[in-house]
């Protein structure tokens, strides 16, 4: 008993046809044989005794016309039994439509050409034999001839219309055989399910005609002029490896939708694909990659030869790019594959007469390979032009492009020329435009009523001012990058509750200092914030100490602890000093904090942090300067008013001493009065 899944089995009703008394049934099965070899039948040859009444003597054409079948044991028995003599002798005489005497009229061959199209026996219920019984029909209405019967009429009344349709159908029925024969080649070779397998092949038509046709070839081979279709398309697939290379894609995560349009796409020369996915492996191409290759330039690199892909590929290396980022670059831009060298040679060359170096240039080619492959000629000169505007030569260029490459993929309309309006807007000068374009390039390739807009609008709510918000811009550009929900927004809200920083000012804050709403809270400003809390300031001090210096949040600790120790303990200075002036933890400790306090040391000078340390090297000398001049002056003066007070001392005494010799001689000569004569 034959599997239907493989061979294609023929119930015919024997009482169709018009047997003679010394008919011979060949009934003939095939045989299961390698994909290799071609098929054989086995003939049975069954024979009936002839009636002589009723059965007429069988002409030596009857005998050579074998009539091929193939059934299983059951429908065999069956026909055998339906066919013994004493059926046919209660069996009425057939009518032949045509009166033709042979024994297969020419409806009943083209009845037999019908069936051996069916691909597979339609289900029955056990013991039929029945493939399609045509309807009842009376004997008055006429018969309508088979499309295929015009295969046996006359060359010129054929219609070829119908005759058209009648090789669409058998193409048809066809493909639908060579589907089910890679669909199974799939299933029982590939180990791959039911559903993928169907799936997949529903997506390879292209192949599958290829292989239809194939096995039509092999037809005029020796070895296969008598094998069926079906074991030439089996030998077809398993030939060309089809299930590995499907075997292969999918484990380089490639689906079967990506699968079936490459297979398709080789055109049967499965050989040159899988060589060429073997080529692409080599030089770092990731599997998920090769898919997108294939789908976007397969027709292309599939019809170069090998010698020219490798060519290509040593061309970019000398010019700069690295061997192992070969992959990242091809499956990212696989038009590279895909040109000629001379075209290859002109661009590279567009870029390398920018005075960009090679290293440069690799490095590039590997930050965005699009810039090499995916633009026109014509586009990068038009983009070239247009970033010249900008006031920047030739050489500026180039290093622009090799520092951010992405600039050559954006596109001016769409992108660059609404962001140069709106930063206009923002009060954004001609020379902040140029600095955005040099510092930060990646803000003209940001959306901007996805990206930009909406944080401008939430500065905007905060209280900053759009000329502010201009500013903040052209000095910290790096933030129209960030996230809104994610990066801006959480540290405005750190700042507010965990930093002690009032509604009020967080305007302030955030223009003067845009750098914080970069900066991580985990990392950097938590625990800034928790340094200057445990050094016994309060958060409300904090607050106003972030006001009027918001860049204190952004110093490492480490840095910060030395400057607060020598601040204590060496210049023996208070707290408050720290809270009124907390720009002191912006200058270095080594060049400018302790130089500048040995020279007040010594000359025994006293400033505040913010005389001390603000000023220049210069003025700070000219007010030490002044400072000693000052004092000098001042002890010169108390030296002069010091002698002035002993000289008037001095008077005081001698004053006092000649008083008294008057008052001596006074009394003396009240005396001598007194005594008198």
């Amino acid at each position: 008993m034959q599997c239907p899944a493989q061979h294609h089995h023929l119930a015919v009703d024997a009482s169709a046809f018009r047997l003679p008394a010394a008919a011979v049934l060949y009934l003939s099965a095939t045989t299961s044989l390698s994909s290799h070899k071609p098929s054989s039948t086995t003939t049975l040859r069954v024979s009936l005794t002839p009636n002589p009444e009723t059965t007429p003597t069988p002409t030596p054409q009857q005998q050579r016309s074998p009539i091929l079948r193939t059934h299983n044991s059951k429908s065999t028995s069956l026909l055998l039994r339906h066919l013994s003599p004493s059926t046919l002798q209660h069996q009425p005489p057939h009518q032949n439509d045509h009166g033709d005497d042979d024994v297969l009229s020419e409806e009943e061959r083209v009845r037999l050409w019908e069936l051996s199209l069916v691909r597979k026996r339609s289900p029955r219920f056990p013991g039929s034999i029945l493939a399609d019984p045509p309807p009842p029909r009376a004997h008055t209405e006429s018969v309508p001839p088979s499309p295929l019967g015009t295969l046996f009429r006359d060359n010129g009344h054929v219609d070829d219309y119908v005759e058209e349709e009648m090789l669409i159908k058998a193409i048809e029925i066809r493909r639908k055989v060579t589907a089910h024969i890679l669909n199974h080649a799939l299933q029982k070779k590939g180990r791959f399910g039911i559903t993928y397998a169907t799936n997949l092949v529903s997506k390879m038509g292209g192949f599958i005609d290829c292989v239809m046709i194939a096995a039509a070839a092999m037809k005029n081979m020796p070895d296969f002029s008598t094998s069926s279709f079906s074991l030439r398309a089996r030998v077809i697939v398993d030939e060309s490896n089809v299930v590995d290379l499907v075997r292969w894609f999918k484990h380089n995560e490639l689906s079967y939708p990506q699968i079936g349009k490459i297979i398709c796409m080789s055109k049967g020369n499965l050989k040159h694909l899988r060589c060429l996915a073997e080529w692409l492996k080599g030089i770092h191409v990731k599997g998920k990659f090769i898919g997108t290759m294939f789908l976007r330039v397969g027709e292309a690199i599939l019809s170069r030869s090998m010698d020219e892909l490798n060519d290509n590929v040593e061309y970019l290396e000398s010019k700069g790019v690295r061997r192992d980022w070969m992959g990242y670059i091809v499956g990212r831009c696989p038009e590279l594959l895909a040109f000629s060298m001379d075209e290859l040679k002109t661009r590279v060359a567009f870029y390398m007469d920018m005075g960009m170096k090679e290293h440069d240039f690799g490095t590039m080619v590997y930050d965005c390979p699009k810039v090499l492959g995916f633009l026109t000629l014509d586009e990068m000169k038009f983009k070239v032009s247009y970033i010249r505007k900008f006031e920047l030569n030739n050489e500026e260029v180039g290093r622009l492009l090799a520092f951010k490459p992405h600039l050559m993929v954006c596109g001016i309309e769409e992108k660059w020329k609404p962001l140069i309006k709106y930063l206009y807007y923002l009060g954004v000068s001609s020379d902040g435009l140029r600095k955005i374009l040099v510092t930060r390039p990646i803000v003209f390739c940001v959306d901007l009523e996805e990206t930009i807009v909406p944080k401008v609008q939430f500065l905007q709510e905060m209280g900053v001012h759009e000329e502010a918000i201009g500013r903040m811009i052209v000095k910290f550009p790096s933030l129209l990058t960030y996230n809104l929900q994610k990066k801006i927004r959480p540290k405005v809200i750190f700042l507010l509750t965990k930093a002690g920083v009032t509604r009020k000012n967080i305007a302030k804050v955030i223009a003067s200092a845009p750098q914080l709403l970069g900066r991580s809270i985990a990392h950097k400003l938590d625990g800034n914030v928790k340094y200057f809390l445990s050094l016994g300031i309060s958060l409300e001090d904090l607050g106003e100490m972030i006001t009027d210096f918001p860049m204190i949040l952004l110093y490492n600790v480490e840095l910060l602890q030395p400057k607060y120790r020598y601040l204590r303990r060496t210049m023996v200075r208070p707290l408050q000093d720290l809270i009124e002036f907390p720009r002191y933890m912006s200058y270095s400790l080594e060049e400018r904090i302790m130089p500048r306090h040995k020279v007040l040391v010594e000359n025994r000078i006293n400033f505040t942090l913010q005389n001390m340390l603000v000023i220049t090297d210069e003025e700070f000398n000219e007010r030490v300067d002044a400072e000693l001049q000052d004092r000098e002056s001042f002890e010169a003066g108390g030296a002069l008013l010091e002698s002035e007070h002993d000289k008037l001392m001095d008077r005081m005494q001698v004053g006092l001493e000649s008083s008294e010799i008057i008052n001596d001689d006074w009394s003396s000569s009240n005396e001598m009065s007194d005594i008198g004569p």
